[in-house]
């Protein structure tokens, strides 16, 4: 048994209150940890340190702040087996995708460490007679990310490196189902050099949350998670005037063409349907097939490989699939697929009776699931399962396929495989989605460029990391500038204008 406390100020502080959770092993489904709850004290506590580390960390040289950073990437780096191992320990993740986790999060370490390039203004010189205007990105203050279970490696870094690189202090609450990762990365940026105060983690649930988005002195306020969460994040966070992005659910259809190569789509969608058990925002959980014989064709091949998915504890090697986060979580996905079933879809693989390998029967496990003859007004189409499930609609034309994912309320990622450069255009220019693939099962943007959906994915006007992220950490500054010269010749009245 261990304890995960916050760290506060450059140092790991117990909670003030007597409130604890539990921190379960999902491979097992036993108590492995505990951590401390949050009080309102506590946020205030956090909240009052990164204030004070504002002014001196927000005036600290850029190249300094890059220097730390590169020295956090490099530490990262170094104890990558720690992060992974408290990622697998904790989510339940299978120790490769854990690592493919860490990869992507580095990324937007090292693209936070080209930040002099990115804060770069704009110069307009004599717009009128001996007057320049400039404009530049400033820090906002004190800002939070509250982070969800399925990443807590890689969605911290998503804003992390770069609210912090931009000027800002940071308080980051993650999830308290697997809180390791954020207090192994507070201890690498204090040992990368970052002031005490600047990166604060506190740990908590609903109690924390609405402090945060109700505290005067915080600024800025990142969120992913659930749609319905992301909504009240959205609506409570800027009705007490801070700057929101609230990432919510998906539902990502793939449709596959006739032309499409059947081989290349399968194994795309084996790793995206049912990879990291299928608790991705970017999973795709929908295959529109285009006609009866591409469907069955390809749910034959699905069938056949994820039959052969070696599902376990992600800490035993050869495992590529690993449990549910929770037990009500993994109870959930299950009645789910029952209501699929008994709404008229077939079960084409059922994975509710899946038991975990000896030693670990009380694991939180649902094995591969393929349900077919879905229709969109059944619960398994219209909600996120966020399980290994794989819904399969038959559609008779390229058109109803596109108008399925145009009706549905989310609009985070979407993809299509098929050969007809026509087809792949017309649906990338038209599709009412935020991320778009062809012939790319999870189009997950790289660092440089940014991640998010439309429609009921998100609440906010920006969009996460790359240049999106530098919009929302930063306000823009405008200063038009006169100096006194031998031309100037007395007062004037009138309206400012350009002569």
């Amino acid at each position: 048994m261990y304890k995960v406390d916050h760290y506060i100020n450059g140092q790991i502080v117990a909670s003030s209150g007597d409130r604890n959770a539990p921190i379960y092993n999902p491979s097992t489904g036993a108590v492995q940890g505990e951590v401390g709850l949050a009080s309102i004290a506590d946020i205030d506590t956090a909240v009052a340190a990164a204030a004070e580390a504002f002014e001196s960390w927000s005036d600290t040289g850029l190249m300094k702040r890059v220097s730390i950073m590169f020295k956090f990437r490099e530490l990262l780096d170094k104890n990558r087996d720690e992060l992974c191992e408290a990622v697998v320990k904790e989510h339940g993740k299978v120790w490769d995708d854990a690592m493919g986790e860490l990869t992507r999060g580095f990324e937007i370490v090292e693209n936070a460490c080209g930040i002099p390039e990115m804060l770069k203004g704009e110069y307009s010189q004599q717009v009128a007679s001996g007057v320049d205007v400039y404009n530049t990105r400033q820090a906002l203050g004190v800002v939070c990310s509250i982070t969800p279970f399925n990443f807590p490696a890689m969605v911290p870094l998503w804003t992390i490196p770069l609210a912090i690189a931009c000027g800002n202090t940071f308080i980051l609450k993650p999830s308290e189902r697997d809180p390791s990762c954020a207090n192994i990365m507070a201890r690498l940026f204090s040992e990368a050099g970052l002031p005490d105060g600047v990166f604060n983690v506190v740990h908590g649930d609903k109690v924390a949350v609405d402090h945060i988005l109700a505290h005067p002195d915080i600024e800025a306020v990142s969120f992913v998670g659930s749609t319905a969460v992301a909504e009240y994040i959205y609506h409570t966070g800027t009705s007490h005037n801070k700057r929101v992005q609230a990432l919510g659910g998906a539902k990502n259809h793939a449709i596959i063409m006739p032309d499409a190569d059947i081989d290349q789509a399968v194994d795309a969608m084996i790793g995206a349907a049912f990879g990291s058990a299928g608790e991705r925002c970017m999973a795709l959980s929908v295959a529109v097939t285009v006609g009866d014989d591409v469907a069955d064709e390809m749910i034959a091949k699905i069938k056949a490989q994820a039959e052969k998915i070696k599902v376990g504890c992600g800490m035993v090697a050869g495992n590529e699939m690993g449990p549910l986060i929770t037990k009500e979580h993994c109870a959930r996905v299950k009645g789910l697929i029952s209501e699929g079933e008994n709404d008229g879809a077939k079960v084409a693989l059922d994975g509710r009776d899946f038991e975990g390998p000896e030693g670990f029967e009380g694991g939180y496990f649902c094995g591969p699931t393929i349900l077919d003859n879905v229709t969109k007004d059944m619960s398994v189409y219209t909600e996120e399962i966020f399980g290994p499930v794989l819904v399969v609609v038959r559609a008779d034309s390229y058109d109803e396929a596109v108008q399925l994912v145009q009706d549905h309320e989310y609009g985070n990622g979407t993809c299509i495989f098929t050969r007809d450069g026509d087809i792949a255009r017309n649906f990338t220019r038209k599709i009412k989605v935020g991320m778009v693939g062809v012939n790319v099962p999870l189009p997950v943007p790289l660092a440089f460029h940014s991640f998010g959906g439309w429609k009921r994915s998100i609440f906010g006007d920006h969009h996460m990391y790359g240049p999106e992220g530098i919009r929302f950490w930063t306000k823009i500054k405008t200063v038009t500038m006169r100096w006194p010269t031998s031309i100037m010749s007395g007062a004037n009245l009138s309206f400012p204008s350009s002569d």
